[in-house]
């Protein structure tokens, strides 16, 4: 099992979007890569805080490459955007991929650096950073589109490719 973290601006569309990707074993929401331990939404919302909305992904890398991952990142985001994610505005929005190890570190900077000369637009917004920190957000949060599947979302949860869903 590996785990990556993507701040993709709220996360409740992120996890909505991601849950459904075959070989992914599990997500949770919350709040990385900030100033201190336990923020509340509260103090994000303010900007007290300064962690990032984060999807943590624990994953099966034999049946769901992180290449593929990145891929639907961008799909999901623009990556060209600062503090800003469809209609949600603030630092909390930043888009962000946090990794664990090195390994990752060094594909994952390849992988988006690729994708953004591909694009030839201008570079990419997306923070790549060392996981510092990462806090379960409140339970409301964790799997807020199921529990209210007419909630806001700025993702297209639609846009997944038919044999890459569960």
């Amino acid at each position: 099992m590996k785990t990556i973290y993507l701040a993709a601006g709220c996360f409740w569309g992120s996890q909505a979007f991601f849950r459904r990707l075959k070989g992914v074993l599990s997500t949770s929401v919350g709040y990385a890569n900030g100033n201190y331990e336990n923020p509340s939404y509260e103090e994000v919302c303010k900007g007290e805080a300064t962690h990032a909305e984060t999807l943590e992904i624990k994953y099966d890398e034999k049946v769901l490459s992180l290449d593929k991952i990145l891929d639907y990142f961008l799909l999901v985001i623009d990556p060209y955007s600062i503090n800003k994610q469809g209609n949600d505005i603030g630092r909390q929005y930043r888009t962000g991929v946090f990794y664990l190890d090195e390994d990752d570190a060094v594909f994952i900077f390849s992988h988006l650096r690729k994708r953004e000369k591909e694009l030839n637009i201008g570079p990419f917004a997306i923070l790549i950073q060392k996981l510092e920190n990462y806090y379960l957000a409140e339970e409301y949060h964790q799997d807020y589109l199921v529990k209210n599947p007419s909630g806001y979302c700025h993702i297209n949860l639609n846009i997944m490719n038919e044999e890459d869903k569960i």
